[in-house]
């Protein structure tokens, strides 16, 4: 089947407040609320066919744009205007084409008109990001398949070789074809910067019933995969790991972990100096070994100045607030770095890019040296959730960082009626209890197997008499 040729025919945005059940600190913030902004998204077919297509991410705070002058409310009214930007264009564009050819025909116009308005590309990307994921939603809907179906069939038109000559004679729809969703997917921890290692030092109990402290975490979810937030002083960061590994060692079994610089680091011999001193560290030895990568230590203004194989060649290190646009991945490949993360934040159509370029380099130079990682953005129990798992999930990578459950009390927030359907449509992926709908998360695995739904990985629908309509700047 082609990929179907499809106009924009309504879009609507619309957000609600989400509250965090104890702060989280990552890089320069501590966030303990935040909005969650959700697209809706008419389309229209050539036969006159036409359904409704809905995404969701969080309106996040200090990570698409760092700059300290700029306050939490600052960092919203960037990422609305970003999302203005991408409906009007998508809106104004009355011709039909592909669910990617609508991505393609605006992607370097939507970086050009957010730079004249201030916003780097990583915030305007941010806009079709989101109206991208709604737009492959209508299109699963109005054609009845799912995710996994459309895009190991190619009906969003995937062809990279429009916007990046380096895909030229690269056969996209067989490396689609050749994907493998799974029905589970292990959860990847985060440990910010001020959690509670242990009951000890807890300052201010919660008192849910809910996991608090690491030790919890791994009590109650069985997870053998962690995140591990790095502050960018060596000193301090080697004692914080340090107090980390004296939990986690008590394991039994193998666990795994990723270092997150958070761009803490400002060159790369200060992450030479901490992964020095991790190996001397007799505390640090069983964690050492378990380290499976490091993300983007520096800080963005010059991680691609310099080379990173003073430390990639023992452990990979990859980019992820660097990834600003499609052509940066090749450029940090040329500098030693191993691999980029997907973030539905980012774009689903760069992440399957990414994964290609992957996919197309491990063949070239016969290796396995490329890879993707799976990073969660504190993605909300609902559509934002399943969306991003099941884009990962269909990249074949097999662990996830998850923590937007561990941060906000799961679905307490909503109505019961949106609780109840979620649970109903995804019993395997949510549970209810200590009061509400939340992730379901046994032997550190999650169960994933209904993303299969028709539509993008949702079926169920969240309550929109419940949000509030989003205001976008002209």
């Amino acid at each position: 089947m082609n990929a179907p040729l499809l106009r924009v025919a309504e879009l609507a945005m619309f957000e609600r407040d989400v509250r965090l059940r104890m702060p989280f600190r990552f890089g320069v913030v501590t966030l303990t609320e935040s909005p969650q902004a959700f697209a809706r998204v008419r389309i229209e077919l050539e036969d006159g066919r036409s359904s409704w297509g809905l995404a969701a991410e969080l309106l996040a705070p200090k990570w698409f744009d760092k700059d300290l002058a700029l306050s939490n409310q600052d960092n919203y009214a960037q990422l609305r205007l970003a999302l203005g930007i991408a409906r009007d264009a998508y809106l104004g564009d009355r011709a039909r084409r592909s669910a990617f050819g609508h991505f393609a025909a605006h992607y370097r116009a939507q970086i050009e008109a957010g730079a004249r308005r201030g916003l780097n590309p990583l915030v305007a990307c941010y806009g079709p990001a989101l109206i991208d994921r709604a737009l492959l939603d209508a299109l699963c809907r109005v054609l009845g398949v799912s995710f996994y179906d459309a895009l190991r069939a190619n009906l969003p038109g995937i062809a990279p070789a429009a916007l990046l000559p380096e895909f030229a004679g690269f056969d996209m729809h067989a490396f689609l074809g050749a994907l493998e969703p799974a029905a589970t997917i292990a959860a990847r921890h985060t440990v910010g910067l001020v959690d509670a290692l242990t009951e000890a030092e807890v300052r201010e109990a919660v008192n849910d019933g809910l996991p608090q402290t690491l030790e919890q975490v791994v009590a109650a979810y069985g997870q053998r995969y962690f995140k591990l937030k790095v502050g960018g002083v060596v000193a301090e960061d080697i004692e914080r790991l340090s107090a980390i590994a004296a939990v986690l060692d008590r394991i039994p079994d193998a666990y795994f972990a990723s270092l997150d610089g958070n761009e803490q680091y400002e060159s790369i011999e200060g992450v030479v100096e901490l992964w020095s001193r991790m190996q001397a560290e007799a505390r640090l030895q069983r964690l050492v070994k378990s380290i499976l990568f490091i993300e983007q230590p520096i800080k963005r203004s010059c991680a691609l100045e310099k080379d990173v194989s003073a430390v990639s060649r023992d452990t990979p290190v990859i980019i992820d607030e660097s990834d600003s646009d499609l052509d940066v991945f090749p450029r940090a490949r040329e500098l030693g770095y191993a691999g980029v993360s997907s973030k539905t934040c980012k774009g689903l159509y760069k992440s399957m890019i990414n994964a290609a370029r992957c996919a197309r380099w491990n063949a070239e130079g016969q290796t396995a040296r490329y890879f993707m990682s799976a990073e969660d953005l504190t993605l909300q129990a609902g559509v934002a959730v399943q969306q991003d798992l099941a884009l990962v999930n269909l990249l074949g990578i097999r662990h996830v960082e998850r923590n937007g459950h561990h941060y906000v009390n799961g679905m307490a927030g909503l109505t019961e009626a949106e609780q109840s359907g979620f649970l109903a449509a995804h019993p395997g992926l949510y549970e209810r209890s200590h009061g509400a709908v939340r992730l379901r998360i046994q032997g550190g695995q999650m169960d994933i197997a209904s993303l299969s739904c028709k539509g993008y990985a949702v079926a169920a629908e969240p309550d929109w008499s419940s949000m509030r309509k989003m205001v976008l700047p002209n």
